[in-house]
């Protein structure tokens, strides 16, 4: 009986060509986008568990209030004092290691000089941590003293080629020597961290800046990925709630006489869920979002239940086709249960066709979803034990959804009206029918609108002024060398046509403002506590004219001044946050800032410093000389300017690797995510709509065959071609309209809940909706109205002849 089945079923599917390719089209379709989708999704929730001790390790975290209690910052990182005290504080930590960043920093190798970003100080027990294989080197010892460093093999290739690393010996930020002691394998992929190089921890305590006391007394310098291995089934709520304590212990002299833990507070987040459940103000890599999981399983879900959708329209629309074989099946015995069979056996046939069609697909498309995601995805990701059950079982669950309503409906046929040719397709299974034509074309509203929205709001980001001037704009590391020859450097750099201006500062536009050293402005005749964050940044006198920020109130600083060394710059933000009355009554205020006592000499006005997610900050300039970026403002004619600027860099700073980023190209970096989103959002959202677009093709087939006689006699008597085929369209059109109908308000909320994301962002038009339900109307009457106007240009007297 299966075989037979299975005869039929083959039979039945080069019989009607047109219905089995969209049946066949759509569900491979679907499936291919449930399939790219699942191996995103299974890559994001893979994060650390590649790490045989994940669920036993936490990394600390940190949350800064303001005097109200309103969080003000939110760190993954904590200060190395933490570090210090923690394991005898806490006997339940079975271990805890720190990683330090470096940031960019130069290192070189004879003749060989590069610029790396993933260097790290790390304690020397790491790898008990972090398990990954040692190829050289000994695990124990390796990184125990000060000025060794681990390398990972692709580092230690690019270095050493076919040389064998161990002993040798090479320059770090241009100022210290370090001994290669181990190479290991780099860290997976899906890890929230890669340190590339790791140099010694011992070497922090053996340095100037930092030193063996600082490492135990500065509680500022928040910079520290702390993580901690626990006992297994040991609860860490039990841990955090020592926490305050332990603050309060620890850290009274830092907060003047407050009580730390109403200023601060420590959390632990488990390992792996750091990559899709964090989101504070101080991460080692760019993470994802469950969010995002979460939306990319819903689209995945909708274009399969599409594909579905149009299998189920098109079996019960054909219904009347099969009626007679149905009727002669069941007066020569068969019973139901064989008839469901039958038609369950098509859809599963149906199904696997697609499945392995899907899986060609998905393999193709891979190269295509690492584009878009920025991902290194791998197909072979779902032939994992516990991915391949649930793969091998898709095609028949999908097919047993997609073929169980039409197997019931159909078999529920009676042989006496079928075989008197009484039977026609109406009732129940004509009003599903329209309730599925909807669904279809409510998830494609919404994915249309979704798409326009996100797509507005990325084009408002790239065109809103910021406030400075991001164009033409170079950015460099300020490394140890830079800061050495830097004033020769800039010299020689603006006696050029090419270069307008050079200039330091602690951070640049489009980065992080985590900095906050407290604040005290006058308030009547004495200087009173700022109960706001006020974020600052270091910069020097030619900061504001590298960046072109333009002056509220007052003048930037300048040489001319000596006492601007004192002196501060806010912004606008700051003027409000402080109480003053205006950007003019600012000036000459008495003002102090981390201990140092001054006043305002100007204010800038507000701009975006960092992205329009977060509001634009209170901030203060100080002329101090802590740098670590170098900007330098091209006049134009990028290539040849570019070319001067590499050799008057390579004749300062050979030690330096020419490695620059263009600020721009920063600026477009903040918003990765969301251009990822919106390809991801637009591409499916095609083919959402093509594949509902081939289901109405299939009805709307099937629709006007049933209409021929009809449509001959009203020609006869007079109808136009217009009127036969608005005839034609209206009913379906009317669907698409209630689908309209349906999806607006639901685009609209989940819309509303992305964009409250941003501090600036666009308002949600009624035009977006319009346009959207129009353009739905538009392509559904294309669709319709090609079999529509076929019908109504056909000659009468073929479709009457017969009666």
């Amino acid at each position: 009986m299966f075989i037979n089945f299975l005869k039929i079923a083959f039979r039945n599917l080069s019989k009607h060509k047109v219905t089995s390719f969209i049946n066949l089209f759509g569900l491979t379709v679907g499936l291919t986008s449930c399939l790219l989708i699942t191996i995103y999704i299974l890559n994001e929730i893979s994060y650390d568990k590649w790490n045989t001790k994940a669920d036993h390790i936490y990394r600390v975290a940190r949350i800064f209030k303001t005097s109200d209690g309103a969080k003000s910052l939110e760190l993954g990182t904590v200060s190395p004092p933490f570090g210090h005290y923690f394991p005898s504080e806490f006997p339940e930590i079975e271990n805890m290691t720190r990683l330090f960043g470096i940031g960019t920093v130069p290192m070189k190798y004879q003749e060989k000089i590069f610029s790396e970003k993933n260097a790290f100080f790390a304690d020397e027990n790491v790898f008990d941590m972090f398990p990954v294989e040692i190829v050289k080197g000994n695990q124990a010892t390796a990184l125990r003293d000060p000025y060794t460093v681990m390398l990972s093999e692709e580092v230690a290739k690019k270095y050493f080629g076919d040389e064998d690393p161990i002993d040798k010996v090479i320059r770090v930020n241009s100022q210290a020597d370090a001994k290669v002691t181990g190479i290991y394998k780099s860290f997976p992929s899906n890890s929230h961290i890669h340190p590339e190089i790791m140099v010694s921890f011992n070497t922090l305590k053996d340095s100037t800046v930092y030193g063996e006391k600082q490492l135990r007394t500065n509680w500022g310098n928040n910079s520290f990925f702390t993580y901690l291995q626990l006992p297994e089934n040991y609860d860490p709520k039990t841990l955090e709630q020592k926490f305050p304590d332990f603050l309060d212990k620890h850290m009274a002299n830092e907060y003047g006489g407050s009580k730390p833990s109403a200023l601060t507070s420590l959390y632990l987040q488990k390992l792996t869920d750091i990559h899709l459940y964090s989101h504070t103000d101080a991460e080692a890599e760019p993470n994802g979002d469950i969010k995002r999981v979460y939306i990319f399983s819903v689209i995945a879900l909708f274009i399969l239940l599409i594909a579905c959708i149009n299998y189920m329209n098109l079996s019960t629309a054909r219904s009347t086709l099969r009626a007679k074989e149905i009727g002669i099946r069941k007066v020569v015995g068969a019973g139901r249960w064989e008839l469901r069979g039958q038609f369950l056996s098509e859809s599963l046939l149906m199904c696997l066709i697609a499945a392995v069609l899907a899986l060609l697909l998905t393999w193709l498309a891979i190269p295509w979803l690492n584009k878009v995601s920025g991902q290194t995805l791998s197909f072979e990701v779902l032939f994992q034990p516990n991915v391949l059950l649930p793969l091998v079982a898709t095609p028949f669950i999908v097919g047993l959804i997609s073929g169980l309503y039409p197997a019931m409906y159909m078999s529920s046929f009676q042989p006496v009206k079928t075989l008197k040719g009484l039977f026609k397709a109406g009732g129940t299974n004509i009003s599903l029918r329209k309730v599925l034509v909807v669904s279809q074309f409510s998830i494609g509203i919404v994915l249309i609108i979704t798409t326009i929205i996100v797509l507005q709001q990325l084009h408002y980001i790239h065109n809103k002024t910021l406030g400075y001037d991001k164009e033409q704009v170079v950015i460099f590391p300020y490394t140890f060398e830079v800061g050495n020859h830097y004033e020769s450097f800039r010299t020689e750099l603006l006696q050029s046509r090419y270069f307008k201006n050079v200039a330091r500062s602690s951070r640049i536009p489009t980065g992080r403002l985590l900095d906050n050293m407290g604040a005290s402005a006058l308030s009547g005749d004495s200087l009173k506590p700022v109960t706001s964050d006020i974020k600052y940044v270091n910069c020097d006198y030619e900061f504001a004219n590298t960046f072109n920020i333009s002056l509220a109130a007052g003048r930037f600083f300048s040489k001319t001044y000596g006492a601007d060394s004192t002196n501060f710059v806010i912004n606008h933000a700051a003027v409000r946050s402080i109480g003053w009355k205006s950007d003019e009554d600012a000036i000459g205020k008495d003002f102090s800032y981390g201990g140092i006592r001054g006043h305002v000499v100007g204010v800038v006005n507000d701009f975006h410093f960092e992205s329009m997610h977060q509001s634009i900050a209170p901030m203060v300039f100080l002329l101090r000389p802590s740098y670590r970026r170098l900007a330098v403002k091209l006049t134009g004619n990028t290539p040849t300017a570019m070319e001067a600027l590499a050799q008057t860099w390579r004749k300062f700073f050979p030690e330096s690797p020419f490695d620059y980023t263009f600020l721009d190209e920063s600026f477009d970096r903040l918003y990765e995510s969301e251009q990822r989103q919106a390809s991801i959002f637009t591409s499916f959202s095609v083919i959402a709509i093509c594949i509902a677009c081939l289901g109405l093709f299939g009805l709307s087939t099937f629709a006007v065959s049933q209409r021929i006689k009809e449509i001959g006699v009203r020609k006869v008597l007079g109808a136009s071609v217009n009127g036969l085929v608005l005839l034609l369209a209206k009913d379906f059109l009317k669907l698409v309209i209630i689908a309209a109908m349906i999806a607006f308000p639901l685009a609209w909320y989940v819309m509303s809940k992305w964009l409250a994301g941003f501090e600036y962002r666009v308002s949600i038009h009624w035009w977006v909706f319009l346009l959207s339900g129009l353009l739905a109307v538009l392509v559904a009457f294309i669709t319709i109205g090609f079999h529509a106007v076929k019908a109504a240009l056909a000659n009468p007297v073929v479709a009457l002849r017969s009666e």
